[in-house]
């Protein structure tokens, strides 16, 4: 039998690893092809990782909460489809395998290949060669201050007496908590601490307060991972805002005239955002360099033009799913690609692929009443922006007759832009044309 390799799956052109969240299957389990082996988890998703082949899985080289690099073997499964070690399918147009070369009839069977365990994912030990400790886990002991001391103290429930995350979300809860009160912080055992690490254990995490009115939330995973992401962006591009303001009454009364006959036709509710995104595919096709990302000194022209949109999560996260090729979809098929992933997102149901291959970003913080924003760009992008809310107002109005003064439905419009690579006259023009096709929306426009 050969021996196929499951890999860790590329989930996006920015992520470079995923954390191990639970094996579903374990040594000895027959597998089918695309049966869930394990679950593993990014920045922005939660994914379950098929199997390649039908088989037995005969060897797992990471534990739960493990953090793995994309590309990296993580588990070997024994099959009879092929002679030859092969990728997972979700990472084989990044992966490349090389082929066999012919085999005479006589010639044995292959040999299992050996697989070398990547860095990345051995625990190194601490202090001595007995206790080693997960990258996920010293990670949390560099965010939270623990120091090395402490970790030894703390009594691991995992194999081995590892130390796992649920063992350190334990320890730090007991330690924050004596904290508040102003006592030092126990050692797992609930024994004072030891005379090494007595003056560690007694001040709480830098940036913690010891006042009674006060709570300590622990940042999710999620969470964590977002603001690591917005503060790359603020490091790697320098940001420039431009504003306009949008009469978007055509659109407004459209909307309000057509909504009800637009279910009854074609099942989906028709709001704002397809109307957004067809203007701002639009507007791409008339400034292409705003779809563009940077590599060093060189700039990558994107021919797709895939449009995020932000989409709030219940737990008060944010998500941005993809519509991929916008420009190619009417109306219609805007409405229904909006709708299915807004729907999922919040239901955490999206794939993988529906988060990556974003070139630009729509974000609406007019949901929140908000009437403009300066939002942070969505690398490897280069722009994103922000539409208000929908607001009554006065407004000067030109006619036939001369120019009135006229209650309008308008609207603030704000781009971030790279000023790497994007400057003012391209930003604030392309911000302009988009807001010139709202403006020019046809009121009579058909279903």
């Amino acid at each position: 039998m050969a021996q196929v390799e499951l890999i860790m799956p590329k989930m996006g052109e920015s992520i470079m690893e995923a954390t191990i969240l639970k094996w579903v299957k374990q040594v000895g389990d027959e597998v089918e092809i695309d049966d869930t082996v394990l679950e593993i988890a990014t920045d922005k998703v939660d994914s379950e990782v098929p199997s390649p082949v039908a088989g037995k899985l005969v060897a797992i080289h990471f534990k739960e909460d493990e953090v793995v690099s994309i590309g990296t073997v993580i588990a070997l499964i024994e099959s009879e489809a092929g002679a030859a070690v092969a990728a997972s399918p979700s990472v084989a147009a990044s992966t490349p395998v090389a082929e066999s070369a012919p085999t005479p009839a006589a010639a044995p069977p292959p040999s299992p290949v050996p697989v070398a365990m990547p860095a990345v994912a051995k625990s190194t030990p601490a202090v001595d060669d007995d206790r080693f400790y997960s990258p996920l886990v010293r990670a949390m002991a560099n965010e939270e201050g623990v120091t090395v001391a402490e970790l030894q103290t703390i009594e691991g429930s995992g194999k081995n007496g590892r130390v796992t995350k649920k063992d350190m979300l334990k320890y730090l809860r007991s330690r924050a908590a004596l904290a508040l009160k102003g006592h030092p912080a126990p050692t797992a055992n609930g024994n004072a601490p030891t005379a090494g690490n007595a003056a560690s254990a007694a001040v709480p995490a830098a940036g913690r307060s010891n006042g009674a009115a006060t709570e300590i939330i622990e940042m999710d995973r999620m969470r964590r991972m977002i603001a690591d992401h917005m503060v790359m962006s603020k490091q790697t591009s320098p940001h420039v805002t431009s504003f306009v303001e949008v009469d978007v009454t055509n659109i407004f009364d459209w909307r309000q005239r057509v909504k009800n006959d637009f279910l009854s036709q074609h099942g989906e509710k028709i709001t704002f955002t397809p109307i957004f995104i067809e203007a701002v595919a639009r507007a791409i096709v008339d400034f292409p360099m705003i779809n563009v990302s940077v590599d060093g000194t060189n700039i990558i022209k994107k021919r797709d033009i895939n449009i995020g949109m932000a989409a709030a999560l219940p737990s008060g996260n944010l998500i941005v799913p993809v519509i991929k090729q916008a420009d190619q979809l009417n109306l219609l098929g805007l409405t229904r690609a909006v709708n299915d992933l807004a729907s999922r997102a919040r239901a955490n149901k999206l794939k993988p692929e529906e988060i990556q291959g974003g070139t630009f970003t729509l974000t609406n913080v007019g949901t929140f009443g908000n009437v403009m924003g300066t939002p942070i760009i969505n690398q490897p992008q280069v722009a994103i922006l922000a539409v208000g809310a929908i607001r009554k107002k006065p407004a000067v109005v030109e006619t036939a007759y001369g120019d009135l003064i006229a209650i309008r439905q308008m609207m603030f419009m704000s781009l971030s832009y790279d000023h790497r690579v994007v400057d003012g006259a391209l930003g604030g023009s392309f911000l302009r044309r988009v807001g010139d096709y709202l403006e020019a929306f046809d009121p009579q426009r058909s279903l």
